[in-house]
């Protein structure tokens, strides 16, 4: 029940989630106990991202000095609906025609001089120093040209894009040979368009979600009917989503990891899912070998196998 928002959500374009800071924080941490220095000196691009609402924004604008990025931008393809209640960036400016109600643009290139920072340092910076805002002089959007410099120049991109358009926005990156994490639907898996980079060891999965549901913000607009759904401590709604993981091609300590594994011959002797069959089921229409479960992989076949998801799911 708790999908029923997310189908009515995709099929009204309107899969716009705000996803949860804490989430953003436990996935980006695994990177860093695996590469220390995974971010230092990099530029990240979200470009989903509306600052007033976005904590991948606000994650990566807290550790700026301690991650030594070089660049953070965030843009924003809709304007934001509580802009006029948050900062008032340019005091002249009109309520109908403010910038943060068109789609715009922020970067940030250094915060508080090398010190610590929090949320309130952030929004003193947006307030105040207007070279960091800029309107975008299009609409926004992750395909046009003028978002897509922005791609080439960024070098990460970290983003939750909007779940009906998973397909076109990983083909966008891939196209640019970026680093990344996003975040999707575990069925993305068996797209033809994802399954490739999973064999071909060019994305894999985040180690942070291997399962449960995740809970993630909406525009008010969105219609709460599923269990688990609601309002939170601050007044903002929120669903409830299940199957949601992280894709990326940014190591982490968990995709090496040995699995101890047995051989062909062992699995079907010894192996109490499997024993009893005298080979390994083969596809029609692949060459491929169907493997149910993760403790039957063979250790000695080099072949292509259809693996379970909980397999992909570790690594």
């Amino acid at each position: 029940m708790a999908n029923a928002n997310l189908s009515s959500a995709k099929n009204a374009r309107k899969d716009e989630f705000y996803t949860q800071f804490h989430d953003i924080e436990k996935e980006i941490t695994a990177y860093l106990e695996y590469n220390p220095d995974v971010f230092r000196g990099k530029t990240i691009l979200c470009p989903c991202d509306d600052p007033y609402e976005s904590n991948f924004f606000k994650y990566f604008a807290l550790k700026f000095n301690e991650f030594g990025l070089k660049k953070l931008i965030a843009t924003c393809y809709a304007g934001s609906p509580i802009a006029n209640r948050e900062l008032s960036l340019f005091a002249e400016e009109s309520l109908e025609n403010k910038t943060t109600k068109s789609p715009h643009k922020i970067e940030i290139t250094d915060i508080n001089n090398g010190g610590a920072v929090n949320l309130s340092d952030v929004a003193l910076l947006l307030a105040q120093d207007r070279n960091l805002l800029t309107r975008l002089k299009g609409n926004g959007d992750f395909r046009s040209n003028e978002i897509k410099k922005l791609r080439d120049e960024a070098d990460i991109i970290i983003t939750n894009p909007p779940f009906s358009l998973f397909r076109e926005f990983l083909a966008w990156i891939v196209d640019a040979n970026k680093q990344f994490s996003i975040i999707g639907n575990v069925n993305a898996i068996t797209y033809k368009e994802t399954f490739p980079l999973l064999k071909d060891n060019k994305m894999w999965l985040g180690p942070s979600i291997t399962s449960g549901d995740r809970r993630f913000n909406v525009p008010d607009d969105i219609p709460l009917y599923a269990a688990g759904c609601g309002i939170d401590e601050d007044g903002k709604k929120y669903i409830q989503v299940k199957g949601v993981r992280w894709f990326t091609n940014i190591d982490h300590g968990r995709r090496h990891q040995p699995l101890p594994l047995m051989s062909m011959k062992d699995n079907l002797r010894y192996n109490r899912k499997i024993r009893g069959k005298e080979s390994y089921d083969k596809y029609d229409n692949y060459d491929a070998i169907e493997v149910p479960y993760t403790d039957a992989l063979p250790s000695d076949y080099d072949g292509v196998m259809g693996v379970p998801i909980t397999f992909l799911d570790k690594y």
